[in-house]
């Protein structure tokens, strides 16, 4: 299936219609099939896009405007219904692709699962990747329930492609001990709670080099983002999460890919969440385009 194909509904704004032009694509990951709590995060992506009309194209916090960059919103992946195996497989199908046309992929879920295939065809492009990983939960279970397949799961099957000390973990609050303990074998640069401060120390330490970045929106303390799957008190402000991406886009990285998931529209009729998440997606999109 050609990219265009799926070019159809609602577009993120400023998005432009012509792929060949497109610095990155933006695409929907619409899959919740192994939510450990409240399913709904397939709703995200589309809703995330629909909003993001409430913003405006420019941020003065980077002096940038959308006008200034070019990105495709390729729409949502059409997805295998409750399997996750096979989704998986399309997506990895699916980000293969926008990296053989040499495009950035902007992911949005969807659950926590989607990001394991992305960072996998990254990897394969660029074996020295290091992934910045923002949330509140540290994902490194080797399976939830039994179910290796899990949003528990993600960053434990990174950790192990990519190596634990390639990857950097921030906001961290909900964990267990296995998960505790495995970081630190593993050499995962684990900051529990925090997020700005050690991630200020850690971007020199990655100057030049390749870094995925994924967001799960339950960073966010949920009285910033009550939309989401498995909500967890304790978190950052939304200001902290725009502080954290600004630094991102000012220091020397090499942002290859990135991805912000987790968001449920459902559990915020306010819709505060979706407006968050597409404020934070301008900036991503601002910052690592360069």
């Amino acid at each position: 299936m050609r990219f265009d194909e799926r070019y159809s509904g609602n577009v993120f704004i400023g998005a432009t219609p012509d792929l060949d032009k497109a610095q990155a694509v933006i695409y929907g990951m619409p899959m919740d099939w192994t939510v450990s709590f409240r399913p709904g995060s397939r709703f995200g992506p589309a809703r995330i896009r629909e909003v993001s009309l409430v913003h405006e194209e420019y941020s003065h916090y980077l002096r940038r405007d959308l006008s200034e960059i070019a990105y495709f919103d390729a729409g949502d992946i059409p997805l295998a219904f409750g399997n996750p195996e096979k989704s998986m497989r399309q997506i990895a199908e699916f980000v293969g692709k926008v990296l053989d046309l040499g495009k950035v992929p902007f992911g949005l879920g969807g659950e926590h699962l989607v990001t394991w295939p992305v960072v996998a065809e990254v990897h394969k492009r660029y074996p020295d990747l290091a992934v910045l990983h923002f949330d509140a939960h540290a994902d490194l279970r080797t399976d939830y329930e039994g179910e290796i397949w899990s949003h528990a799961t993600p960053l434990r099957k990174i950790a192990e492609r990519i190596g634990g000390p390639n990857v950097y973990q921030f906001g961290i609050r909900s964990m267990t001990r296995d998960e505790v303990e495995y970081a630190e074998s593993a050499g995962i640069h684990f900051h529990p709670f925090d997020v700005l401060e050690p991630l200020k120390t850690c971007l020199p330490e990655l100057a030049g080099r390749p870094v995925y970045v994924t967001i799960d929106i339950d960073c966010l303390d949920p009285a910033h983002a009550p939309g989401t799957g498995t909500p967890e008190p304790g978190g950052i402000t939304t200001r902290e999460m725009l502080d954290a991406i600004h630094a991102i886009a000012r220091s020397e990285v090499n942002v290859v890919g990135c991805d912000l998931v987790e968001v449920a529209p459902a559990y915020d009729p306010t819709e505060q969440t979706p407006v968050v998440a597409a404020k934070l997606l301008r900036e991503m999109l601002l910052g690592f385009l360069r």
